[in-house]
């Protein structure tokens, strides 16, 4: 009786939240704060080859089109734009991103761009990667990314000052799948991708997505190192965020970002609907990170909530 219950619930609040989301279009999507306006990015649905578009908010309710922020032409690729991460180095902004199933890096003086190039290249390497995540400690540069070799497996690898390479003699794998949560339809092409790192004292954390995107299974782990390169121990109370959690299939690929009054939000995307995959829509949910009363990450369902976007 009390699963019926549960079930009846999850489904009112299915349709309630379904209508309130007016622009089901951002997946993959990355919040990046500056100056009191939060910008939003992500992959554009069923626009994923024309680059990417911005968002803007001043308080995470209302978001204002902002336009087109990379462009093919102006950047490397001419299709396969996912996955951006916005963030400052040196005074300028930066897009870290996926295009042709490659990365590339482009830079811009403002976070509306227009992010460009002066070379149109990606970063080099011997496999195809995507799902770039751009970390600085200790005077060292990491990209987080995933690499496509016997199925999609996070690694990270130490960059140059410039941005414009990275040193594959450092680069090591971080994560594959292999919890059964991780990879509920035994696919042969195990999935983990989506990585966020971030640090608190001496502890490094990723929140990343497991299972292939388009099954309802798709959700988010957590994986702790003492180092930043690993080795990673994956926590015993995965996955994080999840449709068990959220009431809402396919819960992943975001990242972390702290909004005004000091609490951590996590931007994700879901399915369409119980039976669709896309266009997904675009959600945030708070987090509460290790502190002196708590030592894990956990996700608050009840501030679960679709973002509404303007068209």
């Amino acid at each position: 009786m009390s699963i019926l219950i549960l079930s009846l619930g999850f489904a009112l609040k299915a349709e309630a939240q379904a209508a309130e989301a007016k622009n089901p279009l951002v997946a993959d999507p990355t919040i990046f704060y500056y100056k009191g306006i939060y910008y939003l990015y992500g992959t554009n649905g069923h626009n994923a080859d024309k680059g990417f578009t911005a968002y803007t908010s001043a308080d995470l309710m209302s978001w204002k089109n902002a336009g087109q922020v990379l462009s093919p032409g102006q950047a490397f690729g001419d299709r396969g734009f996912w996955a951006p991460q916005v963030f400052m180095y040196k005074g300028r902004f930066y897009m870290a991103y996926t295009a042709n199933e490659h990365i590339a890096i482009a830079v811009a003086d403002n976070p509306l761009g227009p992010f460009r190039q002066k070379e149109l290249k990606p970063l080099q390497a011997p496999v195809r990667m995507i799902d770039p995540f751009v970390f600085f400690d200790k005077g060292k540069i990491y990209l987080y990314h995933v690499r496509l070799q016997e199925g999609n497996r996070i690694f990270v690898a130490e960059m140059d000052e410039t941005l414009s390479s990275i040193k594959e003699e450092t680069a090591q794998e971080c994560l594959h799948a292999a919890a059964s949560w991780e990879n509920t339809a035994s696919a042969k092409w195990g999935v983990t991708e989506g990585p966020t790192v971030f640090k608190i004292k001496n502890r490094y954390y990723m929140l990343y997505a497991a299972n292939d995107f388009r099954n309802p299974d798709y959700a988010i782990g957590v994986a702790t190192s003492a180092a930043p390169t690993g080795p990673w121990k994956k926590e015993a109370g995965n996955p994080l965020i999840s449709r068990s959690l959220t009431g809402f299939n396919g819960t992943g690929h975001g990242d972390l970002f702290k909004d005004k009054k000091g609490n951590w939000q996590y931007v994700l995307h879901t399915h369409a609907s119980a039976s669709q995959v896309g266009p997904r829509k675009t959600a945030i949910i708070q987090l509460t990170l290790p502190g002196k009363n708590n030592s894990m990450i956990t996700a608050d369902p009840k501030t679960f909530r679709f973002l509404n976007l303007q068209k």
